[in-house]
């Protein structure tokens, strides 16, 4: 099983290698957009989007909410965890 974590497209890198900036909880990444982005379309017509990423690709365009919800319950994890340790 694969997790992918949410992140929002802030800015696009390089349009000719599909790269963008995709902030995840704070920090910046480089991430390949070729999984989501329409054939022929621009990759600048994905900024402000959610996207699940998972080890450098974005895999998945996700809505705002699933993507704030999802990240709301990875930090309950992250909590429940630093607890039982």
């Amino acid at each position: 099983m694969c997790l992918g974590i949410p992140g929002e497209i802030v800015a696009i890198d390089d349009a000719a290698t599909l790269t963008a900036v995709v902030e995840v909880s704070g920090v910046r990444r480089r991430v390949n957009l070729a999984c989501v982005l329409p054939t022929g379309a621009d990759p600048a017509s994905l900024l402000g989007y959610w996207v699940l990423v998972h080890v450098g690709f974005a895999m998945s365009l996700i809505d705002a909410e699933e993507a704030h919800q999802t990240l709301r319950l990875l930090a309950e994890l992250e909590a429940f965890a630093d607890e039982v340790r």
